[in-house]
């Protein structure tokens, strides 16, 4: 019993399907994925993005692609004529992008989100109607 108990938890995902996560680009945008009864919630930082320059989207069926683009700052006349010794925070554009495989028990059409402070929170509401059973018998004769 405690065997198969095994294969129902939501880590089962990471030895027998899939990855969960497709493709990582060395994000900087960290992510905490929390889930409650109801809802998957996922958090990301994402400071100093407006909502317009993020993209949530949903493809495959069920992959979750989440995408920022920052604006570059242009360096000010002072910047121009000076010597950079670290350039961290400025250097690119800021683009991040990030692909969850979500799973089965979610409602995809009620998915939810927002930026606020610098954190974008995607809400992924679960389906409670039971799925079918994806295994089935196959019926065994004596000729084909």
């Amino acid at each position: 019993m405690a065997d198969a108990m095994i294969f129902r938890q939501p880590f089962r995902r990471l030895f027998w399907s899939p990855p969960v996560f497709r493709e990582w680009s060395g994000s900087t945008a960290l992510m905490d994925w929390l889930e409650s009864p109801s809802a998957h919630i996922f958090k990301i930082n994402v400071p100093g993005l407006k909502k317009e320059n993020i993209k949530v989207q949903v493809e495959d069926g069920n992959i979750l692609v989440i995408k920022g683009e920052g604006i570059k700052e242009e360096a000010n006349d002072k910047e121009k004529n000076s010597v950079w010794h670290v350039a961290e925070r400025g250097t690119g554009k800021g683009e991040f992008s990030r692909e969850i495989e979500l799973p089965e028990n979610v409602k995809l059409d009620q998915i939810k989100a927002h930026v606020e402070n610098g954190v974008l929170t995607i809400l992924v509401p679960k389906d409670s109607t039971p799925k079918p059973n994806k295994v089935r018998n196959i019926n065994i004769t004596s000729k084909l």
